[in-house]
């Protein structure tokens, strides 16, 4: 990222993207939250813990190589950046230049997808919940985000080095034309299909089908995804990269989007069991901020409404799929962050449109016959193998060298206990006075 001294700072953009790049740390915690409400009361901590190591992790990476690796243009290549460990060394007066100049210090830049980098393997670990060791969960996290989130992130994101005319280090995807505007694919589609992976690799947990593995604490998912729905403003709008319109579409759909999956959960709760549940309420607003993050930007309001109203449909009947397959993916990623994540992919080729963004390509439904689904099907199918696969690979080294998963008389204990002993709930008392 070149030196620009012909670049004036916009401080109104910058203020937005620095209170963007807030937001969507903020998610982080919000996902412990919600993924700590759905586990029983003996895996809380561990569950939370989770995502809290995971920040750890990622940040001290990012600085390191994670940052290059994702956007560096001097490799010139389509498949990942560079790697020179320059520590973000050099770069406090540079702009962003991603696909062209922006008038936002790179750094701020960096620290947006930072956040990114953050929450995308934290959402894994949902799938895995009660039954991973700690250490080798952290393990994981710094190797799976150095093998598969740094390298997909260029695919989609790196919109290359612009000099002039020309532009290098331009990520595969992007440069066939895929739109993902906040990480449809990258994010949600990478995590849910890692997910996947892990699951299988772990295996299920003790008692599962067998015995009741309810929420905990409802109140805690509802804070967890009021507290995601509130970040992930800065997660679609804050991608704007300015503050302008096309912030203000964003901004408007993830709203909708949200709102109507919430109802389409809701109504297939009522319609399949008779009663619509908080659970559901939460896990369908979480499906819609899914499904809308590729498009949030490509779209009209009245579709981001139709995509969220499906998004919430498709992944409530999803989410029963693993007891049909029988791979216990413990929080439902794969059937919140994949299908949702594929449905609002898909969901661009068949609603976007230049209308609302001259910078995107008509979808099916706008005329544009059927040349940008088959880009958003490449993104999705790419995008899903790779993670699966290598993901799949790495669960079983791990599981194999070190181990992964905790002894069944640990997991049935608790895994808070044996892992980080503590417990979430100080139930007795040492009170030798009276009462109050």
């Amino acid at each position: 990222m070149a030196l620009m001294t012909e670049t004036v700072l916009n401080s109104g953009d910058t203020a937005w993207m620095l209170a963007s790049t807030a937001l969507v740390l903020l998610m982080t915690p919000g996902l412990a939250f919600f993924y700590g409400g759905m586990v029983r009361t003996k895996s809380v901590l561990n569950m939370m813990m989770m995502s809290f190591i995971t920040i750890g992790i990622v940040s001290v990476l990012w600085v390191i190589y994670g940052f290059e690796l994702a956007f560096g243009s001097k490799a010139n290549s389509p498949w990942y950046g560079n790697i020179s460990f320059s520590g973000l060394g050099g770069m406090v007066n540079d702009f962003t230049n991603n696909g062209g100049i922006y008038p936002i210090p790179v750094l701020v830049f960096a620290a947006f997808q930072l956040m990114f980098a953050i929450i995308t393997p934290a959402l894994i670990s949902g799938a895995i919940a009660d039954r991973a060791k700690f250490v080798s969960w952290a393990v994981f996290v710094a190797i799976w985000s150095t093998i598969v989130y740094f390298p997909v992130a260029h695919w989609v994101f790196a919109f290359g080095n612009k000099v002039g005319d020309t532009v290098t280090g331009t990520g595969y995807l992007a440069g066939k034309g895929l739109e993902d505007f906040a990480g449809g694919t990258a994010v949600h589609i990478n995590a849910g299909a890692a997910g996947l992976a892990l699951a299988i690799v772990l295996g299920k947990r003790v008692g599962w089908r067998k015995e009741a593995m309810r929420p905990h604490s409802l109140p805690l998912v509802l804070l967890g995804s009021g507290l995601l729905w509130f970040g992930w403003f800065g997660f679609n709008a804050g991608s704007a990269l300015a503050a302008n319109g096309i912030a203000g579409l964003a901004f408007i759909n993830t709203q909708v989007a949200t709102a109507a999956a919430l109802i389409g959960w809701l109504l297939v709760e009522k319609i399949r069991n008779g009663h619509a549940t908080s659970l559901g309420a939460a896990s369908g607003a979480v499906a819609g901020l899914v499904a809308i993050t590729p498009a949030c930007a490509f779209v009209a309001p009245w579709a981001a409404v139709v995509i969220g109203f499906f998004a919430g449909i498709f992944c409530a009947l999803a989410v029963g799929l693993k007891y049909r397959f029988g791979f216990d993916d413990s929080l439902d990623v794969v059937g919140v962050h994949l299908v949702g994540g594929i449905w609002g992919s898909l969901a661009v080729g068949l609603f976007g449109t230049h209308v609302v963004n001259s910078i995107g390509i008509d979808g099916l439904f706008y005329g544009g016959g059927t040349e940008l689904l088959v880009k958003q099907s490449l993104g999705v199918g790419l995008v899903a193998l790779y993670s699966f696969v290598v993901t799949l690979i790495l669960g079983f080294v791990i599981e194999k060298t070190i181990g992964f998963r905790i002894k069944v008389d640990e997991e049935v204990e608790g895994i808070d206990l044996n892992e980080h002993a503590e417990t979430a709930y100080e139930m007795s008392s040492s009170s030798r006075g009276g009462s109050f």
